[in-house]
């Protein structure tokens, strides 16, 4: 799509998305606000780090609770 050769509605298609979803992709692209290169505005970066912490508790949580399974299971005659 950014690349010449092909259309915004030929690559929808072949994607299995809309036409208008393609062309606002194609259009954020153009426009720099996606992409690699970019940085995270704040917000995203704060939302980043919340995401990091509550993964790493309910990881922590999940671990817990097969300690506890594996142990119940252990007691049953």
């Amino acid at each position: 799509m950014l690349h010449p050769g092909r259309t915004v509605r030929d690559v929808a298609k072949s994607i299995g998305v809309h036409e208008i979803t393609s062309g606002k992709w194609v259009s954020k692209a153009k426009e720099g606000e996606t992409g690699p290169d970019k940085e995270p505005s704040e917000t995203e970066r704060a939302e980043s780090d919340r995401l990091r912490k509550e993964n790493a508790t309910l990881r922590m949580e999940r671990d817990f609770a097969k300690k506890v399974a594996a142990r119940f299971v252990r007691q049953q005659p």
